[in-house]
């Protein structure tokens, strides 16, 4: 265990340690790119034990049929991130 979670007192709070990362991603049919922020939370005790981590994209896919903000979950870092990627992966971005 880290030193960090020592820091929690009430559970209520429900306080993580959040883990950013960087995906690139080139947006079809044009010569451009579009960048996605994830952050990825560490929950010190999730309301669900499998939910450990959680992870969500800082921009939405699909905006011009029904909007999606990318995210995934589970009992580690791994999963959670690819879970995100694979969301952010399944539907085009179509922009602003």
């Amino acid at each position: 265990m880290t030193e960090w979670k020592f820091a929690h007192a009430e559970k209520a709070e429900r306080f993580a340690q959040i883990h950013y990362f960087s995906m690139v991603q080139n947006i079809p049919g044009t010569d451009r790119q579009v960048e996605f922020i994830i952050s990825v939370k560490e929950y010190v005790n999730p309301e669900d034990p499998a939910m450990v981590f959680f992870a969500s994209a800082d921009k939405k896919t699909n905006q011009g049929t029904l909007p999606f903000t990318p995210c995934g979950w589970g009992n580690s870092l791994l999963k959670a991130l690819s879970e995100c990627m694979r969301a952010i992966r399944r539907f085009p971005y179509e922009g602003e």
